[in-house]
């Protein structure tokens, strides 16, 4: 490397006296705005780290001069903010789901705050919209397996679906017919065949004859002797288009070898009894349920 300085001769531009492989840097210093700029950048760096907490340390970080937090400034906001929907949340939390649903005030209230709930807690399993999928029920439609009335609600998210850890779970599990030997696997295709038959879709008549004795024996108790299931024991509706589990020949005759059957958690030791009646207040104003 080279340090001998030199005129350029095409730019007539000092050079800085570097060179580097026959490569010559011309001398262009910043412009005295830039560096005031950037000197006034590290006066006021310097200037708000003395001032303001910045600084970190092993057991914390320096404080400032003003003693400024954001931190606390956000606990007097939410502080606030608590104290004024108390009133409303002491309200909710003495009513019951048909009263808040019928006070205008209430309900706007809880649906709000339910909306907030059910993101953090629900969106997981039955989606951003409560469509639900594959295994995990549409909250916007009509068809509940536990019932779709408000205080059928309330006590399905308060203690939960097969919830071993709450004895008042939602409970009745549905036998694994081909599993457990109940029945053959002829047996299982004919009555397949017939509950496909009771929804209008594409089935074997002469099987979904058959089926249809094997089924007044060991379904129509919890479905229905026509499918029209039964809400107090959690038993679907098999003669309408709305499947849990799909409503394929091959997805009806696995449900009835093996069922699949899901878990939901039990709502109300985690939230509490004000945000499970907002939680509920929340899904019946999506639509769907029983007024």
């Amino acid at each position: 490397m080279s340090t001998k300085r030199e005129t350029d001769e095409l730019s007539g531009v000092d050079t800085t006296g570097h060179e580097w492989d026959g490569i010559k840097e011309l001398n262009h210093p910043l412009p005295r705005w830039w560096l005031w700029t950037l000197y006034g950048t590290i006066i006021w760096a310097i200037g708000y780290a003395i001032v303001y907490p910045a600084i970190p340390g092993l057991n914390g970080n320096s404080k400032g001069l003003w003693g400024w937090s954001s931190r606390a400034d956000l606990r007097n906001e939410m502080v606030a903010a608590d104290a004024a929907k108390q009133a409303m949340t002491d309200a909710i939390g003495k009513a019951d789901i048909n009263a808040i649903l019928g006070d205008e005030k209430l309900r706007t209230f809880a649906v709000a705050a339910g909306a907030s709930t059910f993101k953090v807690t629900c969106v997981q399993c039955h989606g951003s919209g409560a469509q639900g999928r594959p295994g995990y029920p549409n909250l916007n439609d009509d068809d509940w397996l536990w019932g779709g009335k408000p205080e059928d609600i309330v006590a399905t998210l308060s203690h939960g679906v097969r919830y071993t850890a709450d004895n008042d779970t939602r409970q009745l599990p549905m036998p694994a017919f081909g599993k457990d030997g109940t029945l053959t696997a002829e047996q299982i295709d004919q009555t397949a065949n017939y509950v496909l038959q009771l929804a209008n879709l594409e089935h074997d008549n002469d099987k979904a004859t058959k089926g249809a004795a094997i089924f007044a024996e060991q379904c129509a108790a919890c479905h229905g002797d026509t499918g029209e299931g039964g809400k107090t024991l959690g038993a679907p509706r098999l003669n309408d288009s709305i499947w849990l589990y799909g409503n394929t020949l091959a997805d009806v005759t696995a449900q009835i070898n093996n069922p699949k059957q899901g878990v939901m958690p039990a709502w109300l030791p985690r939230l509490g009894e004000t945000k499970v009646k907002e939680l509920a207040a929340y899904v019946l104003s999506l639509g769907g349920g029983q007024k």
